[in-house]
């Protein structure tokens, strides 16, 4: 199972900080946002999250990236502070 995590105001829509997402092969990071709910999905394609796979930023084309079901996929949302 791929796992998805969700940091700051992002965990609030998921409702949790992960979820376990079960993947039959290497799916695109899109694909795996069309699977999930469409508040969700649409708050992650917001053009400031960012994707991180692995622990590795994915770039502009993140998500075009392929994630296996044993990834770990962070959607890092913009932080702002003092």
């Amino acid at each position: 199972m791929a796992k998805l995590v969700f940091l700051g105001r992002l965990e609030d829509i998921a409702g949790a900080a992960e979820l376990s997402l079960p993947l039959s092969g290497a799916t695109s990071i899109a694909a795996i946002a069309e699977r999930l709910p469409a508040e969700l999905a649409e708050a992650l394609r917001n053009p400031k999250i960012r994707i991180a796979v692995n622990g590795e930023l994915a770039g502009a084309g993140g998500w075009n990236v392929l994630v296996a079901d044993a990834d770990e996929v962070a959607f890092l949302p913009p932080v702002s502070g003092g």
